[in-house]
């Protein structure tokens, strides 16, 4: 329920809308109609890339200045007027004052220059032709030099009567007035003079065309406000695309356009119905992966962190799916299905994974951004490659392996999506570069977060038994020093455990680890237990034998605390319960009951329990019980010990202590079959070599 409301929350677009959103490139498996007119809304990106488009073609606005003309006029008058005061001075004051009175009206003359104007017949035609060329050309609009550069090849300019439009090229500016203005050249042969007109015309020059900044502003203003804010326009009833029809981006977009328009009429009416309606589309999904897991891996629901589990891993997967959603355009490969996968096969099985992480490709699938795509089928592809990749885990470089398997996955998706669509291969390439990525990612969190997971659900992998396999360990270190027979018991029963376990299918890692740990409780007492005692000293000859009894029990306890201390994991620590189940401490009860009174209370002399509750276990306790039998055989030929061996297994069916192990009767015969190959290997024959050259017999003895 958790999840079916978390998908609602992610995803609150409804995913039973019946308006499929192809992609592009796809073939529509139904027709669309629009049920009702809607239009195709740009993207705001795509409006303000119009809106510069459009500004950067509008003509700039040039306004004629027709006061250009009379202020051009009376700054040309009142210079005159002050070169005539000027020339009026003495001889000696005149050039000076000259200059001065240039100054004064903006313009720097020089010695020659104002000598030149001091002269009133030359004074008088160079003013005229000056005033004679601003009045000609300044009403037919002048711009000022440098404000048309940047300005396109057409311009408006607007004047007393309107706006019109003039070529850019064909407005006058200073540099062609100063150039046509020769032909009023009072003395054009005068290099003086030449200079001096030049100076004159440019210096009462008034641009009679300028820009104007304000208007030009307004009207691109205007243009950009008059880009519509849709691409299209859909009536009521007319066809969006058609069955079997390929879908092109129009389509593409229309069919967005639809989704998003139903959403928000629905959206105005949301209530309570609805939001179930949703909640309950996604709940009968999960119910169902839900139910599947109670009915065939009802352990998991009995572990509340277990379960917490399963729905974190969906969780993460959801998440991921809405970030990825929100993309434009979203890329489905980017979605951690994966994760789900490699987490939950390392964690639980294939069966598990598989299952989950389908379903969790179904429920993203579903849901309305990823709708009329292809996120489906890289979803359920990459999710069943990541659960089928990870098997039996040895060792560290396998990550490697899962790496290359889900994201070649990935690529075989992109390659059958883009080839079938006939997309580029910069697009497959593409697609496949994102599944490669994302494979890598969820590869990685997966195994970062797997130790926190174990210690989560108290599940161990196969990574946590090799790390406890090495017997460089504390715990086995001072099993082969304390209690080295105990210790060289060990070892054998975890290669007959191992093989037995590997050959009906159980996990034979878990029982040679487990087996390494099942008798960690002698230490405690270690020359009480008869591997460890040196021969003919056994202390058990001065004990009660229900003393005696209790110590050997004892050894169960024992374990366990040490299984504390040294924090072993808790699914090693059920060989230590187990490996003896409810079975009798047979040697001592028999003892008891040889007594003078001959009476014995039956429970001091039981282990306690309980029996096995796994194969692997089970197969331990046959391991153990099997190979101390096999030690007391004279002559271990392959005949007595398979007779040993079966005697062990029929006694432990017989007494009961393997009525909750999930074996078969087909099972304890390939058992039987490995302990008897194993044993007659580790109990074969050797020759002896001749006492003369340093060998030992059978008769050896030290001289």
């Amino acid at each position: 329920m958790a999840l079916a409301v978390l998908t609602h929350q992610l995803f609150p677009a409804s995913p039973a809308t019946d308006v499929p959103v192809y992609e592009v490139g796809s073939v529509a498996t139904s027709i669309v109609v629009a049920p009702f007119a809607f239009r195709v809304a740009k993207s705001p990106e795509e409006v303000a890339a119009e809106r510069r488009a459009i500004a950067n073609t509008t003509s700039p606005v040039f306004i004629f200045d027709s006061t250009a003309i009379d202020s051009a006029g009376v700054a040309l008058d009142r210079f005159d007027l002050a070169l005539r005061e000027a020339a009026a001075r003495p001889p000696g004051y005149a050039i000076p004052a000259l200059q001065s009175a240039g100054s004064a009206h903006g313009v720097s003359l020089v010695p020659a220059e104002a000598r030149f104007l001091l002269d009133q017949g030359k004074r008088g035609p160079m003013l005229g032709a000056v005033r004679r060329v601003l009045e000609r050309w300044l009403p037919r609009g002048v711009a000022s030099g440098g404000s048309l550069d940047a300005a396109p090849a057409e311009v408006r300019i607007r004047g007393a009567d309107g706006d019109r439009l003039a070529l850019s090229d064909t407005i006058v500016t200073l540099g062609m007035l100063l150039s046509r203005a020769r032909t009023y050249h009072p003395a054009p042969d005068d290099p003086v003079g030449d200079a001096l007109f030049r100076r004159l015309v440019a210096a009462f020059f008034r641009p009679s065309v300028r820009l104007d900044p304000i208007a030009t502003q307004m009207r691109r203003a205007e243009l950009a406000a008059s880009v519509p804010s849709h691409k299209f326009d859909v009536r009521a009833g007319e066809k969006i695309v058609g069955t079997h029809e390929v879908v092109g981006r129009e389509e593409h977009e229309k069919l967005r356009a639809l989704r998003d328009a139903l959403d928000a009429r629905r959206g105005a009416a949301v209530g309570s119905r609805r939001i179930a309606g949703v909640v309950l589309f996604d709940l009968l999904l999960l119910g169902l992966v839900g139910l599947t897991i109670f009915l065939h891996w009802p352990a998991i629901y009995r572990s509340l962190r277990s379960t917490a589990l399963v729905g974190a891993a969906v969780a993460v997967a959801l998440i991921g799916g809405a970030v990825v959603a929100r993309l434009d355009p979203p890329m489905p490969e980017l979605i951690p299905i994966a994760f789900v996968g490699i987490l939950l096969s390392a964690l639980f099985d294939q069966r598990i994974s598989m299952l989950v992480a389908i379903a969790t490709a179904v429920l993203i699938g579903g849901q309305a951004p990823f709708r009329g795509t292809n996120a489906l089928f890289i979803h359920v592809v990459g999710g069943a490659a990541a659960a089928l990749c990870v098997m039996t885990i040895r060792r560290r470089r396998q990550t490697y392996g899962w790496i290359v398997t889900v994201a070649s996955a990935y690529l075989l998706t992109a390659a059958a999506i883009g080839l079938s669509l006939d997309r580029p291969l910069e697009e497959i390439t593409r697609s496949a570069s994102v599944g490669a990525a994302n494979a890598l990612v969820s590869v990685l969190l997966a195994v970062l977060f797997l130790p926190l997971a174990e210690q989560l659900t108290g599940i161990e992998t196969d990574l946590t038994l090799l790390e406890w396999s090495d017997l460089n360990r504390p715990l086995m270190q001072r099993l082969s020093l304390e209690a080295p027979g105990t210790y060289a018991h060990t070892i054998a029963i975890a290669n007959l455990a191992e093989a037995a376990c590997t050959a009906i299918g159980a996990n034979g890692l878990l029982a040679r680890v487990g087996a390494y740990y099942h008798d960690i409780g002698k230490l405690g007492r270690p020359h009480y237990f008869v591997e460890n005692q040196a021969r003919g000293r056994n202390p058990h000859d001065q004990l009660a034998p229900q003393a005696s009894a209790s110590i050997i029990r004892d050894h169960v306890r024992d374990g366990l605390a040490l299984a504390a201390e040294y924090r072993l994991p808790r699914v090693l620590r059920a060989f230590i319960t187990e490996h003896h189940g409810t079975g009798e401490i047979s040697y001592f009860l028999e003892k008891a009951r040889g007594h003078a009174d001959g009476v014995a209370n039956g429970s001091d002399y039981v282990y306690p329990g309980p029996v096995p509750q796994t194969a692997e276990t089970a197969v331990v306790m046959l391991a153990d019980g099997v190979e101390a039998a096999a030690r007391v055989i004279q002559e271990p030929t392959p005949a007595r010990v398979r007779e040993v061996v079966a005697h062990i297994i029929r006694q432990r069916v017989a007494q009961g202590q393997l009525r909750d192990a999930p074996l078969t009767q087909r099972q304890l015969s390939l058992i039987e079959e490995q302990f008897t190959r194993v044993l007659v290997g580790m109990h074969h024959n050797r020759i002896e070599y001749p006492a003369s050259s340093g060998g030992v017999t059978a008769e050896f003895a030290t001289s």
